[in-house]
């Protein structure tokens, strides 16, 4: 530009139309941050070359086999349930908190030294801690009762959940969806009359409230074997992964209405059962592995339909190396899937990370979750804030828990 060539008072114009460009353009971008900082940030993933098991082991307080656990994704504690069986026959059962940032067991929350055990069902809604009690009245003959810690830094029951089940009908340690953040879950409730008719239905588990009862009379896909579940908090609809089993079969997603109370299925891509699944509500994707064949699969839940199918890292496509519990982390937008043998390393477990697309973004290796001895199904529990986590092991007798970083 020939600036030098130009007057002083054009030079002097010029100058006012830039600074007043500059302030336009200052407002403008204040104008935008402000904008764009009303809305919630999806932070990008970037892989952490840190990541993998971490240092801090939590130790069930009395060295019982641990009977389910979960962490509260909005605070600091975490929730563990064992139960050891004593020289005299009983079994020494209890509820215990831990704090995540040192493994610590910070408090007994309950306790008994009869015939009755305490399962955790998971942290729901904002920091609920949700406990069942098995109590035995005579031989086979049980009472299930269902406790609140509400909220779980308080360290003890204050509430109670009554869901409309009956006595016929059992909910599993994995039968309620691992929904934090969002008021509500999905619940599915096994048939123990050998009717083989679940019921699934919606709660509010700190308010003790229930969406319809929906009972699944005209299908067989998910009545011999309770499915594993996922809450769309989106279009409140329940997606039950299911299927008759059979090796090399298509597997078969149950879905529920919650508001309306109505069930459609449809069919999937994969082979067996669906061992996992999640999904993201935001995104109306839901992410799932297959027992068969070792594969992660990627829906559209609008269409219900698949769009992405993976097989884990080295697996060859063998059901040895089949995946397990699926988790979304919505603040980072991955899924992390659970391996109990890993196909990527020479032994123990792995965990894998996908981004919504199917994308992988991580490979952790160096754990030791096998589902063999476990009475609740190994779980991965995660903090989306600070990309860590607690998942079982690595003991093999269940009676740790082992943090991780992704």
């Amino acid at each position: 530009m020939p600036y030098l060539r130009q007057s002083s008072a054009k030079i002097e114009r010029r100058a006012d139309k830039l600074d007043l460009k500059r302030l336009s353009i200052a407002a403008a971008a204040l104008l935008l941050l402000a904008a764009v900082s009303a809305y919630p940030q999806t932070k990008k993933f970037e892989p952490n070359p840190e990541a993998g098991p971490g240092p801090i082991i939590v130790h069930s307080k009395f060295g019982g086999q641990i009977y389910g656990f979960d962490i509260d994704q909005n605070g600091t504690e975490g929730v563990l349930t064992e139960a050891k069986i004593q020289s005299n026959g009983n079994v020494l059962a209890a509820v215990e908190t831990f704090d995540q940032g040192t493994g610590k067991i910070l408090d007994v929350v309950a306790s008994t030294d009869t015939q009755d055990d305490y399962i955790t069902m998971g942290v729901v809604g904002a920091s609920v801690g949700l406990i069942e009690r098995e109590h035995e009245i005579s031989f086979l003959h049980l009472k299930r009762i269902f406790q609140t810690i509400n909220p779980l830094s308080g360290n003890k029951f204050n509430g109670m959940w009554t869901p409309p089940i009956g006595s016929q009908h059992i909910i599993m340690p994995d039968g309620v969806s691992h929904n934090q953040g969002t008021t509500d879950v999905g619940v599915f409730a096994y048939d123990n009359s050998g009717a083989f008719q679940p019921w699934v239905f919606e709660s509010n588990v700190a308010a003790n409230t229930f969406g319809p009862v929906v009972k699944i009379k005209d299908s067989n896909n998910f009545g011999s074997v309770p499915p594993p579940i996922a809450f769309d908090s989106v279009t409140n609809q329940i997606i039950m992964g299911g299927g008759n089993g059979c090796f090399g079969c298509l597997p078969v997603f149950g879905f529920v209405d919650a508001v309306n109370g109505t069930f459609s299925e449809a069919e999937g891509v994969g082979f067996g059962f669906i061992n996992g699944i999640a999904v993201d509500s935001a995104d109306g994707i839901y992410c799932t592995t297959t027992e068969d064949d070792a594969t992660v699969e990627f829906y559209n839940l609008s269409t219900k339909t698949a769009f992405g199918e993976v097989l884990l890292p080295g697996s060859g496509g063998q059901q040895f190396f089949s995946g397990a519990d699926v988790e979304f982390d919505p603040v980072n937008k991955v899924f992390l899937v659970a391996q109990p043998e890993s196909s990527s390393a020479g032994s123990g477990s792995s965990i894998y990370v996908y981004d919504t697309q199917g994308n992988l973004q991580e490979t952790l290796n160096g754990f030791s979750f096998s589902n063999a001895f476990n009475v609740v199904p190994m779980y991965i529990a995660i903090k989306p804030s600070t990309r860590t986590g607690f998942v079982n092991g690595p003991s093999s007798g269940v009676t740790e828990l082992q943090s991780f970083t992704y």
